[in-house]
C-alpha cells in the first residue's frame, strides 16, 4: 500500500544546503575547494567561544539547562528587554516552526515577499497554512503591496530584512508605514539573521514594535557573524504572551550545551563582532567592484553576501565554478550569490568568475 502523506507536505521540495567541501573536492579530485555558499563567517568563532566548549565536553552526559536561563538572561540584559520576552531556537529557523505551528489553522495565511527566504514558505505549507507571495519591486520588498495582501485570514507576516537572497533592505520609513497598517490579529515576524551586518543609516529599530507591545517577534542567530553556524543557536525577542504560546510547543533541551555556553561567551566578545562586520565592509566593496569589472552589478546589500545577474543560466555558471572549486549559490534564474569571504577566497572566486566568463564568450 502507497504512503499516505498530506499534499501539503508531498508537495514541498527538500531544503538543498550548500555542497559540502570535502564532497567536491572528492567529486571532482580537486586538490582544493572553497565555500561562498552559505553566508558564513569565513573567520570563524570568537576564541572566547572556542575555549568553553573544552570545558563543556565533559559534562555531555547531562541534559542541556531547559530554561537557557543565563543565555536568555545576557540576551534580555543586552537588549533591554525581560527574560520572558526571549526564546531560544535550534537555530533561528525552528522559531520559525514553532511561530507556524502555534498562529496558523488549515487554511490560514501567511504573507512574505516573493523572493526571500525559502524556510517560510515550506514552514507555512508544513503547518497546512496558504503562503502568500508578494512580488518585490527592484528586488526590494513591495511594502505597500505587503499591507494590502492582508485579510481575516492572515495570521503571520514575514519580513526578512535584510532579505535573503537578494541582501536589500526594508527601511525605518518603510516598516513604520506597514506597522501602521498591521491589525492587532497578525503577527509581524522581523527575520533579521544579518542584522550585525547593516551599515545603512535608515535600518529600523523593530525591537521598539516588542517594547511598544505590538504583536512582533524579531528574530537574530549566532550562525552569521558570531560564527557558531555548527552549534544551531538562534533566538527570538517578543511578547511574553508570544513565548508562553511558543514554548508549549518549544521541544525540550532544544538549545544544546555546547550552543548555550559558546553563545554565551560569543555575545561579550564585541572586539571579534567588530572584526568581523570590518573584514566583511572592506571585502564586498573589493567583490562588488570585481563584479562590475566583469560586467555584473550587485544588488545592493546590507548582508555579508552579493546577489547578481549572470546575464544567462545561473545554474550553468554555478556548475562551471564548481569545476574550479568554487562553490557559491545559485537559487533561480540568472541569478547567483557569493557570501564574502576571506581576501585570498574572494581574488579566488573573481578569478574563476572571469575565466568561465570568458570560456562563454
Amino acid at each position: 500500500m502507497p504512503l499516505k502523506v498530506h499534499p501539503d507536505i508531498a508537495s514541498l521540495v527538500p531544503y538543498v544546503p550548500g555542497k559540502p567541501i570535502e564532497e567536491l573536492q572528492r567529486e571532482l579530485s580537486l586538490p582544493r575547494a572553497i565555500k561562498l555558499a552559505s553566508n558564513e563567517n569565513p573567520i570563524g568563532p570568537s576564541p572566547k567561544a572556542l575555549a568553553v566548549l573544552a570545558e563543556t565536553a565533559s559534562t555531555l552526559h547531562r541534559y542541556p539547562d531547559g530554561g537557557a536561563f543565563r543565555l536568555r538572561g545576557a540576551l534580555a540584559e543586552r537588549w533591554k528587554v525581560t527574560p520572558d520576552q526571549v526564546i531560544l531556537g535550534n537555530g533561528s529557523d525552528e522559531i520559525l516552526g514553532l511561530l507556524a505551528r502555534t498562529f496558523l489553522s488549515p487554511g490560514d495565511e501567511a504573507v512574505m515577499a516573493e523572493h526571500t527566504f525559502v524556510i517560510y514558505k515550506m514552514e507555512v505549507k508544513a503547518a497546512h497554512g496558504v503562503a502568500v507571495e508578494v512580488p518585490q519591486k527592484k528586488w526590494h520588498h513591495d511594502v505597500p503591496a505587503m499591507a494590502a495582501a492582508i485579510t481575516d485570514k492572515t495570521r503571520l507576516l514575514f519580513v526578512c530584512n535584510p532579505n535573503n537572497p537578494t541582501g536589500t533592505m526594508a527601511t525605518k520609513a518603510e516598516v513604520a508605514a506597514l506597522m501602521a497598517l498591521v491589525p492587532e490579529h497578525v503577527v509581524v515576524v522581523f527575520d533579521e539573521a544579518y542584522y550585525e551586518y547593516v551599515r545603512h543609516p535608515e535600518f529600523p529599530e523593530s525591537l521598539s514594535y516588542v517594547k511598544g507591545g505590538r504583536n512582533v517577534i524579531v528574530l537574530r542567530t549566532f550562525s552569521k557573524i558570531y560564527g557558531l553556524a555548527g552549534l544551531r543557536i538562534g533566538y527570538g525577542i517578543t511578547t511574553p504572551e508570544i513565548t508562553n504560546y511558543l514554548n508549549r510547543i518549544r521541544p525540550p533541551f532544544n538549545a544544546n550545551s555546547m550552543a548555550q555556553r559558546a553563545a554565551l561567551a560569543a555575545l561579550s566578545d564585541d572586539a571579534h563582532v567588530s572584526a568581523s562586520r570590518t573584514l566583511n565592509h572592506a571585502e564586498m566593496d573589493k567583490v562588488r567592484a570585481g563584479l562590475r569589472t566583469l560586467g555584473f552589478d550587485a544588488l545592493p546589500s546590507e548582508a555579508n553576501f552579493l546577489y547578481f545577474d549572470v546575464g544567462r543560466d545561473g545554474r550553468e555558471v554555478f556548475d562551471a565554478l564548481l569545476r574550479k572549486g568554487i562553490i557559491v549559490r545559485h537559487i533561480e534564474g540568472r541569478m547567483l550569490r557569493v557570501t564574502v569571504g576571506l581576501p585570498e577566497e574572494n581574488q579566488l572566486f573573481l578569478s574563476a568568475l572571469q575565466d568561465v566568463t570568458r570560456a562563454a564568450r
